[in-house]
C-alpha cells in the first residue's frame, strides 16, 4: 500500500498486474497517484498462492491457468479487504488492471455475481462493487476467452483505457469493441490509442516484441494519476 504524504485517510486505487506478476513499474504509478492525493494498493495475485514469475511466464499468460473470468475473484477478494486497511476511505475506489489484470477486472464488469462459485468465489457479493466510482484499463487482453466480447457489461463506471496501436496481444481493435460495451451500459469511456506496442509502460530486457517508451510511459502516468484524482474527488474531505 502506497498513501500520500500526510493524510489521514484517502481515495485509493486497486492496482492488479498482467501476466507475468507484479513488477515494479507499477510502483511509478503509485507514486504518481500519490502526489495526486490517491492511495494505491497492489495486488499480487501470485505470490499468495506460491506461484512464481517462471510459473506465471508459463502457465498464466499461455491461458493454461488462472483465466480473467476466475481472477476477477481475486479483484472482488481486494474489495472486500481494502475496508479493514488504515487510512483508506473505502467509499471512494477505483480498480486499474494492467494486460491481465485488467482482463480481470473487464470479466468482472460482465458478471451478475448471485450464484456460489461465480469468479472463482464460494460467496460472491456485488454489493461490494458499490463504491467502484472508475476503472484504468491498460492494454486489457481482449481477445479469444475474454467475457467481455462475449457478454454484456452489467455496471457502468467511468473508464480510462488505453491501448498501442501496434499492441499485437491486447489487439486494439478488439479492445475498441469491448469498450463499446461498456458504454452501450451508460459508462463515460475515455480512451488513448498511443503509437506504441504492449506493456510500453514497462522497462523490460532481453528478447520481447514489446518495446519501453519512457516519453509514452510517463504520460500514461501523469493520465491515470490525473483521472483518478477527478474522479475520486481526491481533494474533498474523506467520506464518512
Amino acid at each position: 500500500m502506497v498513501r500520500p504524504a500526510g493524510a489521514a485517510r484517502s481515495p485509493a486505487a486497486l492496482l492488479f498486474h498482467g501476466c507475468g506478476g507484479r513488477r515494479p513499474f507499477l510502483d511509478d504509478y503509485a507514486a504518481a497517484l500519490a502526489a495526486r492525493g490517491v492511495a494505491s494498493v497492489i495486488v499480487d495475485s501470485f505470490a499468495a498462492r506460491g506461484w512464481s514469475r517462471a510459473r506465471a511466464l508459463a502457465t498464466v499468460c499461455t491461458g493454461v491457468e488462472l483465466p480473467g473470468h476466475r481472477r476477477a475473484g481475486d479483484v472482488l477478494a481486494t474489495l472486500w479487504g481494502v475496508k479493514t486497511l488504515p487510512g483508506i476511505d473505502a467509499s471512494r475506489l477505483a480498480l486499474a488492471g494492467w494486460s491481465h489484470g485488467g482482463w480481470s477486472i473487464m470479466d468482472l464488469m460482465t458478471m451478475a455475481l448471485t450464484r456460489p462459485g461465480e469468479a472463482g468465489l464460494a460467496d460472491p457479493d456485488p454489493g461490494l462493487l458499490s463504491p467502484v466510482r472508475a476503472l484504468v484499463l491498460a492494454y486489457p487482453y481482449c481477445g479469444p476467452g475474454a467475457l467481455s466480447q462475449l457478454r454484456p457489461w452489467r455496471r457502468a463506471p467511468d473508464v480510462l483505457a488505453f491501448v498501442g496501436e501496434r499492441d499485437r496481444v491486447a489487439h486494439p481493435a478488439l479492445c475498441r469493441r469491448a469498450f463499446a460495451r461498456a458504454g452501450r451500459v451508460g459508462a463515460r469511456v475515455d480512451s488513448w490509442y498511443p503509437d506504441a506496442t504492449h506493456a510500453f509502460d514497462e522497462k523490460s530486457g532481453g528478447l520481447t516484441p514489446f518495446r519501453y517508451d519512457p516519453d509514452l510511459a510517463l504520460a500514461a502516468q501523469d493520465r491515470v494519476a490525473a483521472y483518478l484524482a477527478e474522479r475520486l474527488d481526491a481533494d474533498s474531505p474523506p467520506s464518512d
